[in-house]
């Protein structure tokens, strides 16, 4: 059996809360097998060798939040004109850069393409990140889910959508199985409104309790997680406290303390997607998006990074996800901005960020084998010329070379 050693000059392993200097990293078929100071690390005679004596490596990133549909803009009738193999196509190059940009797992949380791009990626007919996928989102009829910018006839497609629809029980339970039935990974919901949905109100809650129990009970009943979008302190609390695992964006979460023993008890994990509504505030005009798209961004991207500090500080788990998809304002490749504004918004410590990117998000995600640099997981790696310690932006802009399964993969793109 061929080995690897890795030679790290600083190695950040997604766990310990120090790095450690002058590490080294034995890798045999794909997996990780030894790690540690280089003195205590021995190395077969015949082992491959790679230096990255003169780097930082991580990890390779984790982004719980995207969406691989193939969207180069905002404009609702981008659904309804661009067939479903050009969208995946269009995702599958957008794979291609989250691989450059050092992120080697994401979830998709919402969309028509992801299942068969998930399938390419593991059959090595296409190089991309480790995919999971939601398949449809779930919303109720006119919810966050639903295109209710294009006429009722036109949005029903739901092939071509980022969603389905579902109302009450019964309706409810049948959506989640047949997404599970096509393949699902988890099941996602829209608990509230949205930023991006036409006439929706982003904290008026959307379902009901029993309704959110449905989609919580299919996920656990067969082994995965719930995913729900959520803004305002309802809706996040709702979704909590009825069996979601994963919170999106959670604008609101922890207000008035409301929320914070409910995620304790519950186990939830807070995934705030800060660059969506940050960029969404701060460059939506200057990319044509919708007035009330902007304005709905700029009323609430303060309250954004108040709540992800409160979820912070409180101990909850806080794992990284961008809401990147593909359009000219959030560009899959870019996904690391979110490293920086989890440090710079949030008021996370470097090394908590970096983790938010890699272990906990492995965790938040039930990806056991990946997010860490220990025996047994998978050699997901990425090295980066300057330390993300000293300088959170070099997840961002100093990657200099990518591992997934042991084998570089920036150099082969």
């Amino acid at each position: 059996m061929s080995s690897t050693v890795i030679q790290c000059g600083t190695l950040v392993d997604g766990i310990a809360d120090e790095p450690i200097r002058d590490a080294r990293v034995v890798v045999e078929e794909g997996t990780i097998r030894k790690v540690g100071p280089s003195e205590s690390v021995s190395v077969p005679d015949e082992a491959d060798r790679i230096d990255h004596s003169n780097h930082a490596v991580t990890p390779g990133f984790l982004d719980c939040h995207v969406h691989l549909n193939g969207t180069r803009s905002f404009q609702p009738m981008e659904r309804i004109e661009k067939s479903l193999p050009y969208k995946a196509a269009l995702g599958g190059a957008d794979l291609r850069q989250l691989l450059l940009a050092g992120f080697t797992t994401v979830r998709d949380v919402g969309g028509s393409t992801a299942i068969g791009l998930r399938n390419a990626v593991e059959d090595d007919e296409i190089p991309g990140p480790r995919i999971y996928a939601a398949g449809r989102a779930i919303s109720r009829s006119g919810g966050h889910a639903d295109m209710n910018q294009l006429p009722t006839h036109w949005a029903g497609d739901e092939d071509r959508m980022l969603g389905v629809q579902a109302d009450g029980v019964p309706e409810c339970r049948k959506k989640a199985r047949q997404e599970l039935r096509s393949g699902a990974d988890l099941i996602k919901i829209t608990i509230t409104g949205g930023m991006a949905s036409k006439g929706t109100i982003p904290d008026q809650v959307h379902y009901t309790d029993a309704e959110t129990q449905v989609f919580a009970e299919e996920a656990h009943a067969v082994g995965t997680h719930a995913a729900a979008h959520a803004y305002g302190t309802a809706g996040v609390n709702a979704a909590i406290r009825n069996g979601i695992d994963t919170i999106e964006h959670a604008i609101g979460f922890g207000e008035r303390g409301e929320g914070v023993d409910l995620a304790h008890e519950y186990g939830a994990v807070v995934v705030p997607t800060l660059s969506a509504i940050y960029r969404l505030a701060y460059e939506g005009d200057e990319h044509g998006l919708p007035e009330f798209h902007v304005r709905k961004g700029r009323e609430y991207v303060d309250e954004h990074a108040d709540s992800v500090t409160r979820a912070y500080e409180a101990d909850v788990p806080v794992a990284l996800g961008t809401d990147c998809n593909g359009s000219y304002l959030h560009p899959h490749g870019d996904n690391a901005i979110e490293f920086e504004l989890l440090v710079e918004q949030a008021g996370m410590d470097e090394m908590d960020a970096l983790k938010a990117g890699t272990s906990v998000a492995a965790d938040a995600i039930q990806a056991e084998d990946v997010g860490a640099v220990e025996p047994g997981r998978q050699a997901d790696l990425v090295a980066l010329d300057e330390d993300p310690l000293a300088d959170i932006s070099a997840t961002r802009d100093a990657v200099a070379a990518v591992y997934k399964a042991g084998e570089r993969v920036d150099n082969r793109i």
